[in-house]
């Protein structure tokens, strides 16, 4: 993420707060409900309503938001529960979950693929930026950045990315 910058869109209203956590979220929270990151990924609005961090760098142990607020008890004391849903992505693996601005980023990283998948994720097809192929590593699902093409090392089943693709 290039910045942290005052560019983060529309808010939800105070009724995106989940049912049953009214008096347990400060109403800062309830204020911050949903941002957008510079990228247009889901983020966590600081307490000075202007700083959006990504939603993988809540609860990672640095504090990103001035007053440290991304990194409370209240957010990171039962990951992923007491996160904001909005914040996260469960996987088709039944205690699996990732961040939501991993969701549709290119890598496995619930690592069944259910976070790039059109049906569990709703993730388009690849961008400009990505090879489509099936990928002979583990790491990718469908695409492989087109910084890989022509490398020298098959990243695709098929060579496309070798043969075929054009950085």
């Amino acid at each position: 993420f290039p910045s942290l910058t005052p560019a983060c869109p529309v808010c939800f209203s105070v009724t995106a707060v989940p049912r049953g956590w009214a008096g347990v979220w400060p109403l800062s929270f309830c204020i911050r409900a949903h941002r957008m990151t510079p990228n247009n990924r889901t983020g966590f609005l600081c307490d000075d309503r202007v700083t959006c961090v990504p939603a993988s760098w809540v609860c990672d142990r640095v504090s990103n938001c001035r007053n440290g607020e991304d990194e409370q008890e209240q957010f990171c004391g039962d990951l992923p529960h007491s996160l904001p849903g909005y914040l996260v992505f469960y996987c088709s693996s039944p205690r699996s979950w990732v961040y939501a601005d991993q969701r549709c980023n290119g890598m496995n990283d619930c690592g069944d693929c259910s976070d790039e998948t059109w049906g569990s994720a709703a993730c388009p097809p690849c961008g400009q930026e990505w090879w489509s192929c099936s990928p002979a590593h583990f790491q990718f699902c469908s695409c492989i950045p087109r910084r890989l093409c022509r490398d020298g090392t098959q990243h695709c089943l098929d060579w496309s990315d070798e043969f075929l693709c054009t950085a």
